[in-house]
C-alpha cells in the first residue's frame, strides 16, 4: 500500500489518544465468504489508523468493499483474517461508542422528527432528561428548529437525513461511520449537507468515516481520502487533503488543493478501471 501527501494538512486532526492508540485500527484485515457456487473474497490486507477528531472518507469502485469496511468498525461483521480495533480495544460484536447513518433516513413515520432522533436514547436506556437536552442541542445544531414535531412525511430529503444525522450523535459517539448519506439527495441539497457536516464535525470533534462515490464530496469533506482498488478491496493510496478545517463550498473548489487531490484521485480510479 503506497501513500502519497499532496500538501500539509491543517484540519483539527488531534493525533491519536493520550496512550498512543488510534480511534479506528485496521491490521490485515481480509473478509472472505461462500455464495452459492464460489468463494468470493471482499477485502484482502486493508491496513489504516484513523487518528481520533479525523474525518477519512472512504472511496473505490462499486463492490470494492467500502460498506463491508464500515460494518467491521461497527462490528456487525467478523473479519476472516486481522484486527479491528476501536480505540485499542478489539471489535468482536456490535460497538455501542459508534454511530451509523445510511444512505437512507430510515425514520418512523408515525414518530414526530424529536421522537426520531430520542429513539436512539429509547433503544440505549438514556436518562430521559439528559437525551432530551442532547436532542435539543442537535436540532439547534442542524438547523431543525421548528420542525421538531414534523412528522417525516412533512420533511424535506436534506432534513430528513438532518434527523437521522441527530439520531446518530444523540448519545455522543466518539466515532461517527456514515455510508453514502447523501447519495439520494438532489445536487444542492448535497452540497447544504456537505457544509452542514463540515461544521458539526469541527464543532463536536467526532471522528467520521465516510463512504461516498463522490470524489468532490470525498474531497470537500476529509482530512484523507482513501481510495480502494476493484475487489478483492484493497488500499491503493492514502491521500492527505491539505485543506483547512473550516471549508466554504464555493471557495475550496477552487483552490489548488482541492482540484490537485480530486483530478490525482480520478487518475487513481481510472487506472484501476482500466486494469480491472
Amino acid at each position: 500500500m503506497s501513500k502519497t501527501s499532496l500538501s500539509k494538512d491543517d484540519g483539527p486532526r488531534d493525533g491519536a489518544g493520550a496512550d498512543g492508540t488510534a480511534a479506528v485500527s485496521l491490521n490485515d484485515v481480509a473478509v472472505r465468504f461462500r455464495t452459492k457456487d464460489r468463494d468470493v473474497t471482499a477485502l484482502r490486507e486493508v491496513s489504516l489508523d484513523v487518528p481520533m477528531g479525523e474525518f477519512v472518507a472512504i472511496v473505490g469502485p462499486s463492490g470494492c468493499g467500502k460498506s463491508t469496511l464500515l460494518k467491521l468498525v461497527a462490528g456487525l461483521l467478523k473479519s476472516s483474517a486481522g484486527d479491528v480495533r476501536l480505540h485499542g480495544e478489539q471489535v468482536d460484536g456490535p460497538r455501542p461508542d459508534i454511530g451509523y447513518v445510511f444512505q437512507r433516513a430510515a425514520l418512523l413515520e408515525w414518530r414526530t422528527a424529536r421522537r426520531n432522533i430520542l429513539l436512539q436514547a429509547e433503544m440505549r436506556r438514556m436518562p430521559s432528561a439528559m437525551a432530551r437536552a442532547r436532542a435539543d442541542e442537535l436540532i439547534r445544531m442542524t438547523g431543525l428548529g421548528g420542525f421538531e414535531d414534523a412528522y417525516p412525511h412533512e420533511l424535506s430529503g436534506g432534513m430528513q437525513q438532518r434527523v437521522a444525522l441527530c439520531r446518530a450523535l444523540l448519545h455522543e459517539p466518539p466515532v461517527l461511520l456514515m455510508d453514502e448519506p447523501f447519495g439520494a439527495l438532489d445536487a444542492l441539497t448535497r452540497e447544504q449537507m456537505n457544509m452542514e457536516l463540515n461544521r458539526i464535525w469541527r464543532e463536536t470533534g467526532t471522528t467520521v468515516l465516510l463512504v461516498t462515490h463522490s470524489i468532490s464530496e470525498a474531497v470537500y469533506l476529509a482530512n484523507r481520502v482513501v481510495v480502494m482498488s476493484p475487489r478483492p478491496g484493497t488500499i491503493t493510496e492514502i491521500i492527505d487533503v491539505g485543506l483547512p478545517a473550516e471549508r466554504d463550498y464555493v471557495e475550496t473548489l477552487a483552490r489548488p488543493e482541492f482540484r490537485e487531490a480530486t483530478t490525482h484521485i480520478r487518475e487513481l480510479l481510472g487506472a484501476a478501471s482500466a486494469e480491472d
